[in-house]
C-alpha cells in the first residue's frame, strides 16, 4: 500500500473546487453574523466569553488525543494571560502549556507562519512532558512513525508518516505551501480548503514526536482566522470530539493518495456545524452575563454556586433538568432550604420549573434574556 506522501505528485492534492463552493460561500456569511452578535458586548463581557470558549477548545483539542485537564486551571492561566482577575491556583504545566497555545494562536492569527511557530506551539503543548527525545524541535529518530492501535503483537497501522530524514524537507515545503495559500499569497485558496488541507498536509508529515493533531487543528484556526481576518471563534475542536471516530475515519481514508474530496467536504460540513454551535454557545454566554448582571448580589451563596454550576453545563444543561436532590448536593443543603432556594430562583426568574413534586425540575431562565419582548434578540 502506498501512503499519500509515496506518490510522486506529493504534495499534490485532488478534488472539486465547484462541489465547496457553496459551503465556503455559507462559511463566510455565518462568520460575518457572529461577528456582528458580539460587537455590541463590553470589553469585559467579550473577554469573559471569549476565556469561556476557549478553555472549552483547549478541553476539547486536548480530549481528541486522549489527555484530560481541568477546566478551573486552563480557565484560570487564560485569564492569567488575558490580564484578567484569577483565584492564584498552581496551574499544572499541561493546562498552561494548552491555554498558552490558545492565547498564542489568537493573538498572532494573522503572523505568517514559520518553523519556530510551530516548534513554539510543540513546547507549549507537551508542557511538563519528559518523555521525549526532542520539544520544540522536528523529530529525528530513526524507527518509522506511525499511528497504530490493536494489541502490541498484532498492531493495525493507519498510517506512515515520511522517514525523519525528509522532515525537514517536507517542513519547508508545507510552510511555503501556507504562505502562498494565503489570502494575499501568490496563490490564495479558500478558507475552508485551505484549512482543512493545511490540517491533512501537516498530519501526514507527522513532523513531531507527539502533538501532532493539536498543532493540525490549530493550523486549520489560523487558516480560517486568516481567512476573515479575525481571530477564530470556532468551536472546532468540541464538534471533532463529540463524533471523535468520523474524524479519525476521515482521516484514514484520505491519506493514501492525492484524491481529498471526501476529507474536504468532511471538514467543511465539520467546520459549518461548528460555526452554528458556536453562534448559539455565544448566545448563550451573552445571556449568561446579562443574568448575572439582572440578579448581582440577590443570590445567597448557595444559589450562587447551584446557578455557577448550571451554566458549566453548558447548552445542554443537567441531563433531564435540575432537581432538588442535585440542588441538595451541590450545596450541602437540607431539604426545606433547598425547597425554598428553589423557590426564590423562580421567583426572581432565574429558573424556570417544570413537573411536580418529586418530579419537578429546574432550568436556566435564559428566554428573557436572549429575547425582548418583541421577538428580537435582545
Amino acid at each position: 500500500m502506498k501512503w499519500n506522501w509515496q506518490h510522486a505528485d506529493w504534495p499534490r492534492f485532488d478534488w472539486d473546487a465547484a462541489a465547496l463552493a457553496a459551503l465556503e460561500a455559507r462559511f463566510l456569511r455565518n462568520a460575518g453574523e457572529q461577528l456582528g452578535s458580539i460587537k455590541h458586548v463590553g470589553d469585559e463581557d467579550r473577554k469573559a466569553i471569549l476565556i469561556d470558549m476557549m478553555t472549552g477548545e483547549a478541553l476539547k483539542t486536548s480530549e481528541i488525543e486522549g489527555e484530560l485537564l481541568n477546566r478551573e486551571s486552563v480557565q484560570s492561566s487564560l485569564r492569567r494571560q488575558f490580564g484578567m482577575e484569577t483565584d492564584h491556583r498552581r496551574v499544572p504545566p499541561a493546562e498552561a502549556g494548552i491555554a498558552e497555545m490558545m492565547v498564542d494562536l489568537y493573538r498572532d492569527f494573522a503572523e505568517p507562519l514559520a518553523h519556530e511557530t510551530l516548534h513554539r506551539w510543540h513546547r507549549m503543548i507537551v508542557n511538563g512532558r519528559h518523555d521525549l527525545k526532542r520539544v520544540g524541535a522536528y523529530r529525528t529518530h530513526e524507527t518509522p512513525m506511525q499511528v497504530v492501535s490493536g494489541y502490541l503483537h498484532k498492531p493495525k497501522v493507519h498510517f506512515e508518516a515520511p522517514p525523519s530524514s525528509d522532515v525537514d524537507r517536507e517542513m519547508d515545503a508545507f510552510v511555503a505551501w501556507f504562505a502562498s495559500s494565503a489570502p494575499d499569497g501568490a496563490r490564495p485558496m479558500p478558507a475552508l480548503t485551505r484549512a482543512g488541507l493545511a490540517h491533512l498536509y501537516f498530519v501526514s508529515i507527522h513532523p513531531y514526536e507527539d502533538g501532532n493533531g493539536r498543532i493540525a487543528r490549530a493550523l486549520a484556526e489560523k487558516a480560517l482566522a486568516q481567512a476573515v481576518g479575525q481571530p477564530s471563534l470556532l468551536a472546532l475542536s468540541h464538534t471533532i470530539q463529540r463524533r471523535r471516530a468520523d474524524y479519525y475515519d476521515a482521516l484514514e481514508r484520505n491519506n493514501k493518495g492525492p484524491a481529498v474530496g471526501d476529507w474536504l467536504g468532511y471538514f467543511a460540513e465539520t467546520a459549518l456545524e461548528a460555526q452554528a454551535y458556536t453562534q448559539r454557545l455565544i448566545d448563550f454566554l451573552i445571556a449568561k452575563t446579562k443574568l448575572y448582571d439582572r440578579v448581582r448580589d440577590q443570590l445567597n451563596e448557595r444559589q450562587a454556586r447551584a446557578v455557577a454550576r448550571m451554566f458549566r453545563e453548558g447548552l445542554d444543561g443537567f441531563k433531564g433538568g435540575l432537581s432538588a436532590a442535585n440542588y441538595i448536593t451541590i450545596t450541602k443543603a437540607s431539604r426545606a432550604t433547598a425547597t425554598r432556594d428553589l423557590a426564590d430562583l423562580v421567583s426572581k426568574g432565574v429558573l424556570v420549573s417544570s413537573g411536580t413534586l418529586r418530579h419537578t425540575r429546574y432550568a436556566l431562565n435564559l428566554s428573557d434574556t436572549l429575547f425582548g419582548a418583541d421577538g428580537g434578540t435582545a
